[in-house]
Protein backbone atom coordinates (compact mmCIF):
# COMPACT_ATOMS: atom_id res chain seq x y z
CA UNK A 1 0.00 0.00 0.00
CA UNK A 2 2.85 2.61 0.33
CA UNK A 3 2.62 4.90 -2.86
CA UNK A 4 6.42 5.35 -3.79
CA UNK A 5 6.31 1.69 -5.17
CA UNK A 6 2.40 2.23 -6.17
CA UNK A 7 2.65 5.75 -7.45
CA UNK A 8 6.17 6.54 -8.23
CA UNK A 9 6.38 9.38 -5.39
CA UNK A 10 10.29 8.60 -4.28
CA UNK A 11 13.42 10.51 -5.05
CA UNK A 12 16.55 10.60 -4.62
CA UNK A 13 20.30 11.32 -4.61
CA UNK A 14 23.41 10.30 -5.17
CA UNK A 15 26.58 11.45 -4.08
CA UNK A 16 30.40 10.17 -3.23
CA UNK A 17 32.73 9.20 -0.48
CA UNK A 18 36.22 7.74 -1.42
CA UNK A 19 40.05 8.34 -0.05
CA UNK A 20 38.64 10.67 2.66
CA UNK A 21 36.64 12.67 1.06
CA UNK A 22 32.68 13.41 -0.13
CA UNK A 23 33.40 16.43 -2.79
CA UNK A 24 30.05 18.55 -3.11
CA UNK A 25 27.96 16.72 -0.60
CA UNK A 26 26.86 19.23 0.29
CA UNK A 27 25.38 20.37 -3.33
CA UNK A 28 24.08 16.70 -3.16
CA UNK A 29 22.10 17.66 -0.21
CA UNK A 30 20.48 20.43 -1.71
CA UNK A 31 19.20 18.84 -4.73
CA UNK A 32 17.39 15.81 -2.77
CA UNK A 33 15.63 19.14 -0.96
CA UNK A 34 14.84 20.40 -3.89
CA UNK A 35 13.85 17.29 -5.61
CA UNK A 36 11.55 16.70 -2.66
CA UNK A 37 10.10 20.13 -2.94
CA UNK A 38 8.94 18.83 -6.65
CA UNK A 39 6.99 16.21 -5.87
CA UNK A 40 5.03 17.68 -2.96
CA UNK A 41 7.04 16.20 -0.21
CA UNK A 42 7.47 17.40 2.79
CA UNK A 43 11.23 17.85 3.64
CA UNK A 44 11.45 16.20 7.31
CA UNK A 45 15.18 17.37 7.16
CA UNK A 46 16.77 20.55 5.85
CA UNK A 47 20.35 20.10 3.48
CA UNK A 48 22.67 20.72 6.76
CA UNK A 49 20.69 17.57 8.61
CA UNK A 50 20.93 15.51 5.56
CA UNK A 51 24.35 16.38 5.37
CA UNK A 52 25.32 15.42 8.89
CA UNK A 53 23.78 12.03 8.81
CA UNK A 54 25.18 11.03 6.09
CA UNK A 55 28.80 12.16 7.35
CA UNK A 56 27.99 10.37 10.35
CA UNK A 57 27.47 7.26 7.68
CA UNK A 58 30.77 7.53 6.30
CA UNK A 59 32.48 8.04 9.60
CA UNK A 60 31.17 4.37 10.28
CA UNK A 61 33.60 3.16 7.52
CA UNK A 62 37.55 2.75 6.92
CA UNK A 63 39.34 6.13 6.04
CA UNK A 64 39.81 5.07 2.23
CA UNK A 65 36.20 3.08 1.56
CA UNK A 66 34.83 4.07 -1.41
CA UNK A 67 31.36 4.36 -0.70
CA UNK A 68 27.79 5.51 -2.44
CA UNK A 69 25.54 7.95 -0.39
CA UNK A 70 22.31 7.83 -1.20
CA UNK A 71 19.81 10.03 1.11
CA UNK A 72 15.94 9.61 -0.08
CA UNK A 73 12.29 10.84 0.31
CA UNK A 74 9.59 9.05 -0.40
CA UNK A 75 5.33 8.60 0.44
CA UNK A 76 3.46 6.18 2.25
CA UNK A 77 0.04 7.64 1.25
CA UNK A 78 -1.97 9.56 -1.11
CA UNK A 79 -3.98 8.99 -4.01
CA UNK A 80 -2.08 9.68 -7.35
CA UNK A 81 -0.46 12.78 -5.92
CA UNK A 82 1.18 12.37 -2.69
CA UNK A 83 -0.28 13.29 1.30
CA UNK A 84 2.78 14.86 2.03
CA UNK A 85 2.48 14.20 5.60
CA UNK A 86 2.94 10.62 4.83
CA UNK A 87 6.53 11.21 3.82
CA UNK A 88 9.42 8.63 4.83
CA UNK A 89 13.45 10.29 4.66
CA UNK A 90 16.59 7.27 4.98
CA UNK A 91 20.23 7.32 4.19
CA UNK A 92 21.86 4.88 3.06
CA UNK A 93 26.03 4.87 2.82
CA UNK A 94 27.28 1.33 1.48
CA UNK A 95 29.84 0.01 -0.12
CA UNK A 96 30.18 0.74 -4.15
CA UNK A 97 33.42 1.31 -5.34
CA UNK A 98 34.40 3.65 -8.54
CA UNK A 99 34.75 2.32 -11.94
CA UNK A 100 37.90 1.94 -13.25
CA UNK A 101 38.57 4.31 -16.56
CA UNK A 102 38.49 1.37 -18.52
CA UNK A 103 36.52 2.82 -21.42
CA UNK A 104 32.74 2.11 -22.27
CA UNK A 105 31.05 1.39 -25.81
CA UNK A 106 27.64 3.79 -26.73
CA UNK A 107 24.74 3.59 -29.40
CA UNK A 108 22.45 6.22 -29.72
CA UNK A 109 18.79 4.88 -28.41
CA UNK A 110 15.44 4.67 -30.06
CA UNK A 111 14.30 6.26 -26.69
CA UNK A 112 14.39 10.09 -26.06
CA UNK A 113 14.49 12.09 -23.05
CA UNK A 114 11.15 13.52 -21.88
CA UNK A 115 10.89 17.71 -21.39
CA UNK A 116 9.08 19.21 -18.12
CA UNK A 117 5.81 18.82 -19.68
CA UNK A 118 5.86 15.32 -20.05
CA UNK A 119 7.96 14.25 -16.43
CA UNK A 120 9.30 15.75 -13.84
CA UNK A 121 12.67 16.22 -14.67
CA UNK A 122 13.57 19.03 -12.36
CA UNK A 123 13.99 16.11 -9.69
CA UNK A 124 16.11 13.22 -9.67
CA UNK A 125 13.42 10.89 -9.18
CA UNK A 126 13.19 7.25 -9.38
CA UNK A 127 10.45 7.31 -12.03
CA UNK A 128 12.86 8.25 -14.84
CA UNK A 129 14.94 5.31 -14.63
CA UNK A 130 12.78 2.96 -15.91
CA UNK A 131 13.45 4.76 -19.04
CA UNK A 132 16.93 4.38 -18.92
CA UNK A 133 16.42 0.92 -17.89
CA UNK A 134 14.86 0.28 -21.15
CA UNK A 135 17.42 2.15 -23.16
CA UNK A 136 20.51 -0.07 -21.55
CA UNK A 137 18.94 -2.87 -22.28
CA UNK A 138 18.24 -1.96 -25.70
CA UNK A 139 21.44 -0.80 -26.10
CA UNK A 140 23.42 -4.13 -24.50
CA UNK A 141 21.08 -6.37 -26.63
CA UNK A 142 23.36 -4.83 -29.44
CA UNK A 143 25.94 -5.23 -27.85
CA UNK A 144 26.85 -1.70 -26.12
CA UNK A 145 27.50 -0.89 -22.66
CA UNK A 146 25.05 2.12 -22.39
CA UNK A 147 22.85 4.69 -24.52
CA UNK A 148 22.69 7.97 -25.68
CA UNK A 149 19.54 9.43 -25.26
CA UNK A 150 17.86 12.44 -27.61
CA UNK A 151 15.77 15.06 -25.92
CA UNK A 152 12.29 15.24 -27.99
CA UNK A 153 13.91 17.66 -30.79
CA UNK A 154 16.30 15.18 -31.44
CA UNK A 155 19.32 17.07 -29.86
CA UNK A 156 21.93 14.49 -27.61
CA UNK A 157 20.29 14.55 -23.93
CA UNK A 158 22.83 12.65 -21.80
CA UNK A 159 23.51 8.87 -21.55
CA UNK A 160 21.14 6.83 -19.66
CA UNK A 161 22.98 6.87 -16.59
CA UNK A 162 25.11 10.06 -16.61
CA UNK A 163 25.57 12.94 -18.31
CA UNK A 164 28.38 12.90 -21.96
CA UNK A 165 30.82 15.17 -23.31
CA UNK A 166 33.13 15.06 -26.34
CA UNK A 167 35.95 17.06 -28.08
CA UNK A 168 36.83 18.75 -30.97
CA UNK A 169 40.26 20.38 -32.19
CA UNK A 170 41.20 20.59 -28.25
CA UNK A 171 38.15 22.27 -26.69
CA UNK A 172 35.30 20.56 -24.82
CA UNK A 173 31.20 20.44 -25.68
CA UNK A 174 28.06 18.95 -23.68
CA UNK A 175 24.99 19.52 -24.38
CA UNK A 176 23.19 22.97 -22.74
CA UNK A 177 20.50 21.75 -20.06
CA UNK A 178 17.45 22.55 -21.71
CA UNK A 179 14.69 20.86 -19.00
CA UNK A 180 15.05 17.33 -20.48
CA UNK A 181 18.32 16.07 -17.92
CA UNK A 182 19.55 16.68 -14.40
CA UNK A 183 22.22 19.30 -15.14
CA UNK A 184 24.74 17.19 -13.25
CA UNK A 185 26.97 18.29 -10.08
CA UNK A 186 29.81 16.46 -11.21
CA UNK A 187 29.29 17.76 -14.76
CA UNK A 188 28.56 21.41 -13.77
CA UNK A 189 32.23 21.00 -11.21
CA UNK A 190 33.37 19.67 -14.10
CA UNK A 191 32.88 22.81 -16.51
CA UNK A 192 34.32 25.19 -13.85
CA UNK A 193 36.77 23.13 -13.67
CA UNK A 194 37.82 22.95 -17.67
CA UNK A 195 37.11 26.78 -17.72
CA UNK A 196 39.23 27.37 -14.92
CA UNK A 197 42.32 25.25 -16.81
CA UNK A 198 42.35 27.59 -20.04
CA UNK A 199 40.37 25.10 -21.88
CA UNK A 200 37.14 26.24 -23.98
CA UNK A 201 33.94 24.71 -22.73
CA UNK A 202 30.90 24.93 -25.24
CA UNK A 203 27.52 23.75 -23.43
CA UNK A 204 25.09 24.29 -27.12
CA UNK A 205 22.39 22.21 -28.53
CA UNK A 206 25.02 19.11 -29.78
CA UNK A 207 23.38 16.74 -32.93
CA UNK A 208 24.32 12.94 -32.81
CA UNK A 209 26.38 13.31 -35.70
CA UNK A 210 28.78 15.49 -34.00
CA UNK A 211 30.20 12.71 -31.44
CA UNK A 212 30.29 10.75 -34.35
CA UNK A 213 33.24 12.89 -35.94
CA UNK A 214 34.74 13.87 -32.33
CA UNK A 215 38.26 13.51 -31.37
CA UNK A 216 37.34 12.00 -28.24
CA UNK A 217 34.15 11.53 -26.18
CA UNK A 218 33.49 10.64 -22.45
CA UNK A 219 31.35 10.80 -19.63
CA UNK A 220 30.82 12.55 -16.56
CA UNK A 221 28.41 11.59 -13.49
CA UNK A 222 28.55 11.25 -9.44
CA UNK A 223 29.07 6.78 -10.26
CA UNK A 224 31.99 6.78 -11.85
CA UNK A 225 32.75 10.79 -11.86
CA UNK A 226 35.16 10.88 -15.44
CA UNK A 227 35.19 8.09 -17.68
CA UNK A 228 36.01 7.89 -21.65
CA UNK A 229 34.20 6.15 -24.26
CA UNK A 230 36.12 4.50 -26.11
CA UNK A 231 33.80 3.42 -28.85
CA UNK A 232 31.01 4.96 -30.35
CA UNK A 233 28.54 3.03 -32.36
CA UNK A 234 31.31 1.14 -35.30
CA UNK A 235 34.57 3.65 -34.67
CA UNK A 236 37.07 2.62 -32.01
CA UNK A 237 38.11 5.47 -29.78
CA UNK A 238 41.18 6.33 -27.52
CA UNK A 239 40.73 7.93 -24.21
CA UNK A 240 41.88 11.71 -25.15
CA UNK A 241 44.23 14.23 -23.06
CA UNK A 242 40.42 16.32 -22.44
CA UNK A 243 39.24 13.79 -20.45
CA UNK A 244 42.47 12.89 -18.39
CA UNK A 245 42.73 16.78 -18.20
CA UNK A 246 39.16 16.89 -16.46
CA UNK A 247 39.76 13.54 -14.70
CA UNK A 248 43.21 14.69 -13.27
CA UNK A 249 41.43 18.38 -12.14
CA UNK A 250 38.35 16.81 -10.55
CA UNK A 251 40.46 14.23 -8.38
CA UNK A 252 42.78 17.55 -7.67
CA UNK A 253 39.96 19.49 -6.60
CA UNK A 254 38.18 16.37 -4.77
CA UNK A 255 41.50 15.59 -2.79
Amino acid sequence: MTHAPWLGSCVFDGARAFEGVAPDLDLHCQRIVRSAESFGLKVLKNAGEIEELIREGIAKFPKGAELYLRPMFWAEDGFVDVDPESTQFSVSVYDAPIPKPTGFAVTCSPFRRPSFEYAPTDAKAACHYPNSARAIREAKARGFDNAVMLDPLGNVAELSTANIWFAKDGEAHTPVPNGTFLNGVTRQRVVKLLRAAGIKVHERSIKWTEFLEADEVFSTGNYSKVAPITRVEGRDLQPGPIMQTARDLYWEYAL
